[in-house]
């Protein structure tokens, strides 16, 4: 159990905070971000919670007062340079939040870590964290428990279970403990109806996305060893079939759904780079493999992204990196 008696101090002696996470942000990072808003608001405090990204359309349904705003710094950079607070959520690189990494630095603002990644950049001493948690939703869940520090209501269960629930893979990832299930349960004693949430989240696909899929699956490709399996996408492919970059959470995963394949992976063609998403099964680190290209993660999950760089210069050079790993 982490220790949060400094992050108790933190918000008792301060008013104005700030919540942001990471770029294309997922369940587990929208979640965290809501539950973290309703507790400081429970506490009285002026917050605003800004992202470099906007909010997937599936996960707008987390946001369900429209609270979270998208950054602008003619709008938000003051009020960041002048927060007493602030927590970044699901990241612990300050480069994930991209647009808005410089005026978070720049701030003179307590900075708050909440995560659950490996490797930690050293930008603040008030870290609260560990990997050995399925997710950041799963820290602030502990949080509320430990300290009664808001009623447990309907909005702040929908949301740790949308976080808990997907960094989980829906309760089947190696995290999914005894202790996640009594989570979960006291969730669902909250209110939660899981089905709905699973529709909300995997069953609202827009047209675009379901046709990138389709053509995503169709980009299938094996390496020599037929154990690595990886996938090929350019941003003129999401224009073709009107898809979104956040379209592509999760098509990484289908790699691994192939017999024998033990590391899935996904390039996408940025305007300016390429982002990797990296999969893999048992005890093969992609979390190190990311490593190598500047990025990190988990075990087996993690990513990166390279900038000034073309994909085809790149990905060559990451497969045969990548073999390296099979022996694990």
């Amino acid at each position: 159990m982490l220790d949060f008696t400094s992050l108790l101090e933190i918000i008792k002696k301060n008013n104005t905070f700030l919540i942001s996470t990471h770029v294309n942000p997922d369940a587990d990072a929208l979640g965290s971000e809501i539950a973290m808003l309703k507790i400081l608001k429970h506490h009285k405090k002026e917050v605003k919670v800004v992202n470099h990204s906007s909010t997937p359309y599936n996960l707008e349904f987390l946001d369900e007062n429209s609270l979270i705003e998208k950054y602008e710094p003619e709008f938000h950079d003051e009020y960041i340079l002048t927060a007493d607070v602030i927590i970044v959520v699901d990241l612990n690189h300050l480069s994930r939040i991209v647009s808005m990494e410089r005026v978070v630095r720049e701030s003179n603002a307590n900075k708050v870590c909440i995560d659950h990644h490996l490797n930690p950049e050293n930008f603040t001493e008030h870290f609260f964290a560990g990997d050995e948690f399925s997710s950041t939703g799963e820290i602030i869940f502990d949080l509320i428990k430990e300290h009664n520090f808001v009623p447990m209501d309907l909005e702040i269960a929908n949301s740790l279970y949308a976080a808990i629930m997907t960094d989980t893979g829906s309760f089947r990832f190696d995290r999914t403990t005894p202790k996640i299930h009594k989570i979960a349960a006291e969730l669902l004693e909250a209110g939660v109806v899981p089905h709905e949430i699973h529709d909300k989240i995997f069953s609202q696909n827009n047209f675009g996305r379901q046709k990138l899929l389709g053509y995503a699956l169709s980009s299938l490709q094996l390496n020599d060893t037929k154990e690595i399996c990886y996938m090929v996408l350019r941003s003129k492919d999401l224009e073709n079939n009107g898809a979104i970059e956040s379209d592509l959470d999760g098509f990484v995963n289908y790699c691994l759904g192939i017999e024998k394949v033990k590391i899935g992976l996904m390039f996408f063609e940025l305007p300016d780079g390429v982002k990797i998403s990296m999969r893999s099964k048992g005890k093969i680190p992609v979390n190190e493999l990311a490593g190598e290209f500047d990025g990190g993660g988990h075990l087996n999950a993690a990513g990166a992204r390279i900038f000034d760089v073309k994909l085809d210069d790149y990905l060559e050079k990451v497969l045969v990196t990548a073999e390296k790993y099979l022996k694990y």
